[in-house]
């Protein structure tokens, strides 16, 4: 926190003009909107770098000495940030090379966001040296992307602590109804937060677990959560007809449906809270 009590958020973008279009301009809007509606509005100062090189990044740490970096742009399936180049154009930096910037201002960052697919590598290399740091474990759509970081700032704004606003990012990103709430990932130094379980140390169960092991128990829980997904679209169908259906056999049909659907939605959830606990 600065020396006057607020807390500073750096937003930086980069959309190469040879990778796909993204809606970065929106996020930023959503965010400064969110910050703007807090009762502690006064608390927060926003300030953003747009095309962003990778000589960019330290000179804006430099300038405006936040406490928050957040990155928002590409990444890809080898765990590389996009930035641009002098002409606008695509320029990867490797994960080791921002860790190592990082590292140079650890005393003063507390939390690195970075909003693009494939970011989980760049996370936890960042990690070692940053207190807290969300990434993504996997491709993520615009949408999800600007549900979280919605969520998250809108928990921020409201004195909730990072794991906790980490939380709200990924409910807001279910409450819109898209099935990526998994995919954002917290660490916090060296310790990895599944998702839902943010602030707490991993049991030994999970440090046992080998990459390929937790990349199976992530595959199936979004196999689940898709499924518990459709079948929350079906009791919806089933609870309207229900609700406009007059003949009383067909009633007692949807009636035991909506029973039997609800039941599985159950057991899904249970299986689902079982695999997120083993990523503890």
């Amino acid at each position: 926190m600065s020396s006057n009590g607020q807390i500073k958020i750096l937003f930086l973008a980069a959309d190469p003009s040879d990778a796909a279009r993204l809606r970065l301009g929106q996020e930023l809007r959503d965010i400064r909107e969110k910050l703007q509606l807090a009762k502690e509005r006064d608390r927060f100062v926003l300030d953003s770098r747009e095309s962003v090189r990778p000589g960019d990044i330290s000179q804006a740490i430099f300038d405006f000495e936040p406490q928050i970096v957040h990155f928002s742009g590409h990444g890809t399936s080898t765990g590389e940030l996009c930035f641009e180049d002098l002409l606008g154009k695509y320029q990867p930096v490797q994960p080791d090379a921002l860790a190592a910037l990082f590292e140079l201002v650890a005393d003063q960052i507390n939390c690195v966001v970075l909003n693009a697919c494939y970011s989980e590598a760049q996370a936890k290399a960042i990690a070692e040296y940053i207190p807290f740091v969300i990434g993504m474990n996997k491709a993520i759509g615009d949408q999800a992307a600007i549900a979280f970081a919605v969520g998250f700032y809108k928990a921020l704004a409201a004195r909730r602590t990072i794991d906790q606003a980490y939380k709200f990012g990924c409910v807001e990103i279910r409450l819109q109804g898209i099935a990526e709430h998994l995919t954002p990932v917290l660490y916090s130094k060296q310790n990895s937060v599944s998702p839902g379980k943010t602030g707490e140390v991993p049991s030994s169960s999970s440090a046992n677990l080998n990459p390929g092991q937790r990349q199976r128990i992530l595959q199936e829980i979004e196999s689940l959560q898709q499924q518990y997904d459709l079948l929350s679209q079906k009791l919806s169908r089933l609870r309207l007809d229900l609700a406009i259906e007059s003949s009383t056999v067909v009633k007692f049909q949807l009636e035991k449906q909506i029973e039997n659907a609800e039941a599985e939605k159950t057991q899904l959830t249970q299986r689902i809270e079982q695999l997120e606990n083993s990523l503890q």
